[in-house]
């Protein structure tokens, strides 16, 4: 077959498809063994290079897993590891761009934490306040970014939607969150967060979804505020 390289990113990604294809249709199962790179090749009818090319992009995905000396398997295709590389986009974000970021996590977060008051277990519940305590127990602004993440991680877990937690984890760069704590602390901010974060566990505790939902967009939306005077914009 002839592939010259303008065509080649064509061949490949047309490769990329038909594998994801064969798993949408049942036709590769999440932990089945994939036919070896030589037969795949010649059933899709493309040449080997390509057919390498779409596993390692499918592999970078998380749709693929190379196992050493078994092969390659189809993933689990569980949302944590399908959305894994979001994290990158919040990560390597600037300026405007990480400011669009910030409202999307506002509309999720609000949404999850509204859920996650409506389903919130008494244990998950328990989990929440502990990382709330924690945070109200020290000025160490990397103490307070772990509780921080650990606090927004359970509320998400607590939504019952496992894809909404794995994009708001994916949006939740610790990199930037880091260096929005420091600004608070340069600001002598962390008495207003605190204040924040505790009405969003009052409104956990009531099982008051629009109270949550409320005060969780207020959060995040100081957030987007701080990040605007920072920027300019």
């Amino acid at each position: 077959m002839d592939e010259t390289a303008p065509q080649k990113g064509t061949v490949t990604q047309r490769a990329i498809e038909r594998i994801k294809a064969m798993i949408a249709e049942g036709r590769l199962e999440p932990g089945q063994r994939l036919p070896t790179e030589r037969d795949l090749a010649a059933q899709l009818g493309i040449s080997r290079s390509s057919m390498r090319e779409a596993i390692r992009a499918l592999t970078v995905l998380g749709v693929l897993e190379a196992r050493h000396g078994s092969g390659i398997f189809v993933t689990q295709l569980e949302a944590g590891d399908l959305l894994e590389t979001f994290g990158v986009v919040a990560d390597l974000s600037r300026g405007p761009r990480l400011v669009e970021l910030l409202e999307v996590r506002r509309i999720l977060e609000s949404t999850a934490t509204a859920l996650a008051a409506a389903r919130i277990t008494p244990d998950q519940l328990a989990e929440v306040e502990k990382h709330l305590t924690a945070m109200n127990a020290t000025e160490d602004p990397e103490e307070i970014l772990a509780h921080d993440l650990a606090f927004h991680r359970e509320i998400a877990a607590a939504a019952g939607n496992d894809t909404m937690a794995a994009i708001l984890e994916g949006l939740s760069s610790r990199t930037f969150r880091a260096r929005v704590w420091r600004g608070y602390q340069e600001e002598g901010a962390f008495t207003r967060t605190r204040r924040e974060h505790a009405a969003i566990h009052r409104a956990l505790v009531a099982r008051d979804p629009e109270a949550a939902r409320a005060a969780a967009a207020a959060h995040v939306g100081e957030v987007e505020e701080w990040l605007r005077a920072q920027i300019g914009g």
